[in-house]
């Protein structure tokens, strides 16, 4: 009789346990994901659109923050070319050139991390994994 109420009590116990962990996990989810905790694609890249008609193309993380963060960004630089090096060679259609553009390069030298005001941000779409872009990316860090 007294190993049938052990076992009853360790039964009932670990039971507790177990359902007060898996409501600890679904809330800890939840805050993460209303706080903006959590990053938006699953690690994937994405393209953020800016009201100043700039794109980035990085890892959002913090999407519902006032202050998402962008890390691992790219962007595009469009050159334009005004007179060819050789005559030779045709210049591109509409004479520019668009490169996809590493950040922290530049002469200000800024870190790999960009914060960005939410209401800066038109939007963001993640990126497939066969897109071009993200293709120039990975051709890029293996270059490195």
């Amino acid at each position: 009789m007294e190993e049938e109420v052990k076992k009853s009590f360790w039964g009932t116990k670990w039971a507790w346990l177990a359902t007060a962990a898996v409501i600890a996990i679904v809330i800890i989810l939840a805050v993460s994901g209303r706080m903006g905790w959590l990053a938006l694609g699953g690690g994937k890249y994405q393209a953020v659109f800016l009201t100043n008609n700039q794109v980035y193309f990085g890892k959002l993380s913090s999407p519902k923050s006032d202050y998402p963060v962008l890390r691992d960004i790219f962007y595009l630089q469009v050159t334009q070319t005004l007179q060819p090096q050789d005559p030779k060679v045709p210049p591109p259609a509409g004479g520019q050139q668009i490169q996809l553009v590493k950040l922290g390069n530049e002469l200000h030298g800024p870190i790999d991390e960009m914060k960005i005001n939410k209401d800066q941000i038109l939007f963001i779409e993640d990126l497939k994994p066969d897109s071009q872009v993200v293709k120039a990316i990975e051709a890029f860090k293996q270059q490195q």
